[in-house]
């Protein structure tokens, strides 16, 4: 076993996280497991990028992160749900996307935020474009039985070989 000297700030910030493993797995950790843990889970990121999440967070304090920890979870929680392709997501320059929440709101319209405006306007379109399949197959099906049905020298031949068969 070594000896460590860490500085008071380090001292409690291991003790921290020995708080949240404990909590996590339910009985008593050592400082070796903090550590391994520490060194298992970590990341290393540039220091101008958490310079960045920290100058956000700071700038930021309304969306209610407090650590770097927490904006990185969140982040990494929703970037991992875009990118599995189950949704697909559009930019609105914040500008134009406050101009028509007011926009809204001045004009009196039925809804109660631009998403309510946009998830609108999906479900009218995929409401019209189902009607608009639902009359193309019907069209397309008429078409097939206007092109199935016999000419007059089919309905000839036709009726002249089941007069063939009779005499048979």
């Amino acid at each position: 076993m070594k000896t460590l000297r860490i500085s008071d700030d380090a001292h409690q910030r291991l003790t921290a996280l020995l708080g949240e493993l404990t909590a996590q797995k339910m009985k008593m950790q050592t400082y070796t497991d903090a550590i391994r843990s520490l060194l298992s889970q970590s990341v290393i990121l540039p220091p101008e990028l958490l310079a960045e999440i920290e100058g956000f967070i700071e700038e930021n304090k309304h969306l209610g992160y407090t650590t770097r920890e927490e904006l990185i979870r969140d982040a990494v929680r929703w970037r991992l749900h875009v990118i599995k392709e189950e949704y697909e997501y559009i930019e609105i320059p914040k500008e134009e996307f406050e101009k028509m929440q007011q926009a809204i709101k001045d004009m009196g319209m039925p809804f109660l935020s631009v998403n309510a405006f946009i998830d609108q306007q999906i479900k009218s379109l995929l409401e019209k474009y189902d009607e608009w399949i639902k009359q193309k197959e019907e069209y397309e099906k008429r078409s097939r039985k206007k092109d199935n049905k016999p000419t007059k020298s089919k309905r000839f031949f036709h009726t002249a070989s089941i007069e063939k068969l009779k005499f048979f």
